[in-house]
């Protein structure tokens, strides 16, 4: 059986290429996954506990790998932890490159050759037939429905790739024939697709998405093996250190060049079936698949605001106060519910309590709840009970809650930029730290508080040491915003009622 990932000895090229899987053998994948920087081990965690598979960390931040058999797609497509998903057609940890630009890049090219393509190709075609599959079970006529999506969903184009969330210098999307994209920053990218309520979209539409994608295949993709159809393709590279002599547009060119040279494919920007993905960071190097055609991180979210929170994100931030069964969790400041929509998905024994001062946002949630609860009730096809969640709009310093009623507090606080004012977190900060300290239990309540408001965050934990201890500290990247996440432990101290903090 082929492992899938072999390592390379020096020299462009020297991975060595395993052979097809033996007869009755079964089909394993590598599994490279894209996560929130920072929340690598927390989805280490979940992979070992969901599929009972060992992750291995990237030195490239925000990425894992794991290995499975080729069955367990449909588990890994709903773990939380992770934006984007791709099969590893090989990995090289010491990959040389030349200094010399053109030496460089003509590596690249002859690497296709030699890359063990099979496999990874037969387990993406197996992924795509298991969402055609769920597609069709939810969707039985995919081109009028198509239509009607679109229109509800404020007209965004269809066929959009996926978004590497880790930082990176060098991003290029490219395939031969195709002009050169230019370089952007990934997470830039990323955020815009966060923050912009335009850009809207439905579960049911990620759906069609995945299921309009590829038509029948054959093979591994080779000329003359029958094929219904020349499939569509594009390279889309991620680079990022100092020492490569060429940009990621030239890499993604001529290793486009080459793919579609070997495998006849045709060249497609927007339009594509297969994405080919070549991950270079400083001497690794990656190739792969993408199994993913947006982000798993819009999974909950129909409705954006300015600052929607990533659903991964707020996964990680979930699992660090490590819910119990009857937990009462709040998210005080809970935007449009990202962090109490997947807390409730995820720990439905528990009891979720989201609220909000700003009327525009209660209401961006609610609606957020509405969907999912659509969503439930098309998925059991029968009444459903509902989930273990209720929205409220009120004020953070004077919460309408029972002194000490709180397990949980988990939230993101504003950081001052596109919500606020940092003059403005100077007071809100250390009062809502009392606040939140009055309503969790002294003991054995936490709070997971994400903030890049690093130093008026600090200050007020200084002062609000009696009620807070400060526990584990996580670094992420919010949209390329260098935030953390603050693990804090209830004291038995009581907190005071009075207002006056500095």
């Amino acid at each position: 059986q082929r492992r899938g990932m072999a390592e390379a000895a020096c020299g462009a090229g020297a991975g060595t290429a395993a052979g097809p899987v033996e007869e009755g053998a079964e089909l394993a994948a590598v599994i490279g996954a894209t996560v929130p920087t920072g929340f690598e081990q927390t989805a280490a965690e979940e992979v070992q506990e969901k599929l009972g598979s060992a992750s291995r960390i990237s030195r490239d931040r925000g990425k894992i790998y794991f290995e499975v058999p080729a069955r367990s797609l449909p588990q890994v497509h709903r773990l939380r932890s992770v934006d984007n998903l791709f099969v590893v057609v090989q990995e090289f940890k010491d990959y040389q490159f030349k200094e010399n630009k053109e030496d460089a890049l003509k590596d690249l090219e002859e690497l296709v050759k030699q890359l063990p393509w099979t496999d990874p190709l037969k387990v993406w075609e197996l992924n795509n037939s298991l969402k055609k599959k769920k597609t069709k079970r939810k969707k039985p006529s995919l081109q009028s429905t198509a239509s009607k999506e679109r229109l509800n969903d404020d007209g965004e184009e269809e066929g959009t790739g996926q978004t590497d969330t880790s930082k990176q210098e060098d991003c290029a999307q490219n395939a031969a024939g195709v002009e050169p994209a230019s370089s952007q920053d990934t997470e830039k990218t990323q955020n815009a697709g966060e923050e912009e309520e335009d850009n809207e979209q439905s579960d049911a539409k990620d759906e069609l998405q995945a299921g309009s994608g590829a038509e029948p295949m054959a093979g591994d993709g080779k000329p003359g093996e029958g094929e219904v159809k020349v499939l569509r393709f594009r390279v889309t590279c991620n680079r990022a250190g100092d020492k490569h002599s060429f940009t990621s547009n030239e890499a993604a060119r001529d290793f486009g060049g080459a793919v579609q040279e070997h495998f006849q494919w045709k060249a497609d920007m927007t339009n594509f079936d297969v994405e080919v993905l070549l991950n270079i960071h400083n001497n690794e190097v990656v190739v792969g698949i993408a199994l993913t055609e947006e982000s798993l991180h819009r999974r909950n979210i129909t409705h954006f605001g300015p600052t929607t929170l990533r659903s991964t994100l707020a996964y990680g931030m979930l699992r660090l106060c490590d819910p119990q069964p009857t937990d009462i969790i709040v998210d005080p400041m809970c935007g449009t519910g990202a962090i109490p929509i997947e807390g409730a998905t995820e720990w439905p024994s528990c009891y979720h309590i989201a609220g909000d001062n700003n009327p525009q946002a209660v209401k961006r949630a609610a609606n957020n709840i509405c969907s999912l609860l659509k969503k439930k009730e098309n998925k059991e096809s029968s009444t459903s009970l509902g989930i273990p969640l209720d929205i409220i709009q009120w004020d953070i310093c004077n919460l309408p809650l029972r002194t000490g009623s709180v397990d949980i507090i988990v939230t993101d606080m504003p950081f001052g930029k596109r919500i606020g004012s940092k003059k403005k977190n100077w007071d809100l900060y250390p009062a809502c730290l009392m606040e939140m300290g009055r309503i969790c239990t002294p003991g054995t309540g936490r709070a997971v508080l994400l903030t890049q408001d690093k130093k008026c965050f600090a200050k007020a934990l200084s002062r609000m040491g009696h009620i807070w201890r400060k526990g584990q500290t996580v670094w992420v990247n919010v949209g390329g915003l260098h935030a953390a996440v603050y693990l804090l432990k209830r004291t038995w101290e009581r907190a005071e009622e009075k207002r006056s903090f500095w």
